[in-house]
């Protein structure tokens, strides 16, 4: 690993947008706040309108963000963007719009459409971007991914590059008290899954083996604490570190078999990222952990779910089992139970399983996944 990266500058506690300020009148004098209709009409938005005003920096706001983000969302931004006359991005909210800022400010400079860079580096001079979370998941606020549906073939597009990492995160664990249990759960389980697969991942190395067990630590600890009660202040502040630590962690050690699997049940039947993730985590990470036994075991101890004289295969299956529990706990449905019909589903998984293996992912797994392994996970999650 010759690179470790991550957001440039990063602001936490209670007044992290105040200290955040002088630096972000320096990236440019109007800012498009890219966000959804219910965060721009939260508390917080007023707070940056505030904020941003006091630094006498204009601003526009673009709020159709509404899901999760498409190659329509991303043009209508840029379309506001430039007639508007900004010059940075603000991303303020979960992970869509966050992940919708950072490809706006890609598309204000790039030709063409933002589907021509599948599989290609996203270079270039991008206009500033600030990342403001509201939830506690995806650490799109330090990495440099976004995901951004295609429209017309329903596909989850995967795009990266160096100039997509934010200049500047603003982490105010009080911004994400207002989140709703399910998104609390959803948000949650989605950086547990990163912070597990940037361990056990192909590409891991040290630095990022460190921030993924603390980030492990601290979910299995504090998310039901964050789930039961919102506004456990404590829970929120050690979700929200959890969920910028498994962010560093994919930014340069990268996910694996679970979110290759999941990108395409999201596209294809809407299911929110984090809960598509969760659904799968119990049969993705079996499979994963018969292919590396040793590194399962090993984040299994140093989270805390193991002792160290626990055989490898026990210490492997109280890690799995934990994470299993925890995704009881959050409630989180199965595909049928989440309304998902047999008979769909039973059509997709050829499509699903290609799409899977074609974004890459998978082929960061400790173990060989195929796109016949794929059909059968699938019909094992499923249960037919």
């Amino acid at each position: 690993m010759a690179v470790f990266s991550m957001t440039d500058k990063v602001f936490f506690g209670s007044d992290a947008l105040g200290e955040a300020m002088p630096y972000i009148a320096a990236c440019g004098g109007k800012a498009l706040i890219v966000t959804g209709k219910h965060v721009g009409r939260s508390p917080m938005m007023d707070q940056l309108k505030e904020k941003l005003a006091q630094s006498h920096i204009d601003a526009a706001v673009f709020n159709g963000i509404t899901g999760e983000p498409t190659d329509a969302m991303i043009r209508a931004g840029v379309e506001v963007y430039r007639k508007e006359g900004c010059d940075m991005i603000i991303g303020l909210g979960g992970g869509s719009p966050l992940d919708s800022a950072k490809a706006i400010a890609a598309m204000t400079v790039l030709p063409g459409s933002i589907s021509d860079y599948i599989g290609k580096s996203i270079e270039g001079d991008l206009p500033s971007v600030i990342a403001i979370p509201t939830t506690s998941g995806t650490g799109s606020e330090t990495t440099k991914f976004t995901v951004i549906t295609d429209s017309k073939t329903d596909v989850k597009m995967l795009l990266k590059g160096e100039a997509l990492v934010p200049d500047i995160a603003v982490l105010n664990p009080a911004f994400c008290e207002d989140m709703p249990k399910k998104i609390t759960a959803c948000t949650g389980l989605d950086a547990l899954t990163h912070a597990v697969e940037a361990f056990t991942s192909k590409k891991a190395f040290a630095l990022t083996d460190t921030l993924a067990v603390s980030a492990v630590r601290r979910i299995l600890q504090y998310l039901p604490a964050a789930y039961d009660n919102g506004y456990d202040a404590e829970a929120r502040e050690q979700m929200l570190t959890a969920a910028f630590e498994a962010g560093v962690c994919i930014n340069n050690s990268s996910v694996t078999l679970v979110h290759g699997m999941s990108r395409p049940i999201g596209a294809l039947f809407h299911v929110p990222h984090g809960m598509s993730n969760a659904m799968l985590l119990d049969v993705c990470l079996h499979f994963a952990a018969e292919g590396a036994p040793e590194r399962f075991a090993k984040l299994s101890r140093e989270a805390g779910c193991a002792d160290e004289s626990c055989p490898d295969s026990d210490a492997c299956e109280k890690l799995l089992s934990a994470i299993n529990h925890l995704v009881k706990y959050c409630h989180i449905p199965t595909l049928k139970e989440y309304g998902i019909g047999e008979e769909a589903f039973r059509k997709a998984i050829p499509k699903m399983a290609a799409d899977a293996v074609a974004s890459g992912s998978p082929a960061n797994t400790r173990r060989a996944v195929s796109e016949e392994d794929c059909v059968t996970m699938y019909r094992k999650i499923y249960g037919i």
